[in-house]
């Protein structure tokens, strides 16, 4: 078994290659002199009998990740759970699926058309969360399935990997304030999400939060190469509870409206 320390690098370096801007703001910051820790690392999925949320988590729990927090995302027909280490050095795992009962027969049938062509093997492979698209895909159906739900296509066309790494902004040291970092984001050239604002949550949930936008990358289908959006970086503020330990958990509101920073910017 690979060590934690290992799983979470590969995934790193994977998710960059979907998401250069990511490695940008990533150096950019360290150049800045500030340690870039992680937040949380958000993952997407089916709620298909093979494929729901604890097909991913058993390859956290291995590493002593354990079930926290669950939410409802009612509008996005969305189910999720988070993970977290002993250490908390370590990121939190944001695991997220798609309520299949919930969808069109369409999206349904294709998902279900989709996972016959998965191999168990693939999913008990300890790399599961990296493993990219295990299946056929034409951008006719990616484009087919983005009319209903964005999140289908993006599970649909990527399969597989890291959706979002969030920066750790309470380890920050001139960027502790959102405000102050989002500014600094943007004068670099990067668009945020502004669903909901830029800033998602207050201090009174504990949380705040704000994401760029997902660039658009060339993704091979089967009908050719389309760009499409990839991943987006996420900035995590948390709050001290009553009892002085910071927040730790996730706000369903807020997560909503940074779940929108995949879609295709208009």
């Amino acid at each position: 078994m690979m060590s934690l320390e290992t799983l979470l690098q590969k995934m790193w370096v994977d998710y960059c290659e979907l998401n250069p801007a990511a490695k940008r703001i990533h150096d950019i910051f360290v150049a800045e002199g500030e340690t870039v820790l992680n937040d949380h690392i958000a993952l997407r999925t089916f709620n298909h009998p093979r494929l729901g949320i604890e097909s991913l988590a058993q390859h956290f729990k291995k590493y002593g990740y354990v079930e926290k927090g669950d939410y409802t995302f009612v509008e996005k027909k969305l189910y999720a759970k988070h993970y977290e280490h002993p250490n908390e050095d370590m990121p939190k795992i944001f695991i997220s699926e798609l309520e299949l009962e919930k969808v069109s027969p369409f999206i349904r049938d294709t998902v279900n058309k989709l996972v016959d062509q998965l191999p168990d093997s693939l999913i008990q492979r300890e790399d599961f969360a990296m493993c990219g698209r295990p299946w056929k895909m034409t951008y006719a159906l990616y484009s087919e399935l983005a009319k209903e739900s964005e999140y289908a296509s993006w599970v649909a066309a990527y399969g597989f990997r890291p959706n979002h790494f969030t920066i750790n902004i309470n380890k920050l040291k001139k960027f502790s304030d959102i405000k102050v970092l989002n500014e600094f984001v943007k004068s670099k050239g990067f668009v945020l999400n502004k669903s909901g604002g830029e800033i998602k949550g207050t201090t009174a949930d504990y949380l705040e939060q704000s994401s760029t936008m997902a660039s658009e990358i060339p993704v091979k289908f089967d009908d050719g190469v389309h760009n499409i959006p990839g991943c987006y970086y996420e900035f995590a503020k948390r709050y001290p509870l009553e009892n002085g330990k910071l927040y730790q958990g996730f706000v369903a509101k807020s997560a909503d409206k940074i779940f929108e920073s995949t879609n295709r910017v208009q």
